[in-house]
């Protein structure tokens, strides 16, 4: 499943990767962020439309992917993981009957595969002019969205319609405007530049790994090290150094 990912072109894996290609962009006056979440996206990618998904997806992408890579064997193992999914509650077990089979280590690529092919054979291709960017991570989505004219509103809302048009998939979209979040990040237009900072959510418990665990000490240095750096990546200097405070408190 790895390796097909990097062929959906929407897909970044984590804010660090969206922030490369953001941080390179020249934005037009007129260029307005959105976002959109999925309160619940495995259970609402139905199998049959998925699996259809993921065998449309090979076949659209047969030229750039390996000529010895499996593809019926793979589709076959999926449909059995999908098909398959027991689970235990109490001292009963119960047969997974809809949906993305929960709890597999294919669950996160398989949601990405299956919408990631209605993105790219639809969704790009369409608004290929109205998007100037237009990433996804699972259930998120950012993109930069530039106005056409007197008819945007009404392909703003037919944008709109299209997301929510795959299957029981269904998009909250919130208005094109000059802020938004995604992910962790916190992302502004000024001027014709992207500024970013980390975004901490008002109810954020900050729940760390106490002192006293049974982790070996590389862990701690590791938490130490990747939370600076990606305060350090996502801020400028003094928004940095306000988090940097925090963090040590």
């Amino acid at each position: 499943m790895k390796e097909l990912l990097p062929l959906v072109r929407s897909h970044v894996k984590n804010s660090i990767t969206a922030l490369d290609k953001l941080k390179n962009l020249f934005i037009p006056n007129n260029a307005l962020l959105f976002a959109a979440d999925t309160t619940s996206m495995y259970t609402n990618i139905e199998i049959d439309i998925g699996m259809s998904a993921v065998r449309s997806f090979l076949e659209y992408n047969k030229t750039r992917i390996l000529q010895d890579y499996p593809t019926e064997f793979f589709l076959q193992i999926l449909h059995l993981v999908m098909q398959n999914n027991i689970f235990s509650f109490s001292n009963t077990f119960w047969l997974q009957l809809t949906e993305t089979a929960m709890g597999t280590p294919a669950a996160c690529a398989y949601a990405t595969i299956t919408f990631g092919h209605y993105e790219n054979s639809f969704i790009l291709q369409k608004y290929r002019h109205q998007l100037l960017y237009y990433k996804q991570c699972t259930d998120n989505i950012v993109g930069i969205w530039l106005p056409d004219g007197e008819n945007d509103s009404a392909i703003w809302e037919n944008f709109k319609e299209d997301l929510n048009n795959w299957g029981s998939l269904k998009w909250k979209i919130e208005n094109p405007s000059k802020k938004t979040v995604f992910l962790d990040l916190e992302i502004s237009i000024q001027g014709n530049t992207i500024t970013t900072k980390t975004y901490q959510k008002d109810m954020n418990l900050y729940l760390y790994i106490p002192p006293l665990s049974a982790h070996p000490p590389s862990c701690f240095k590791g938490l130490i090290t990747g939370e600076v750096r990606r305060h350090w990546l996502q801020n400028n200097l003094e928004d940095f150094q306000q988090l940097l405070l925090k963090f040590i408190e």
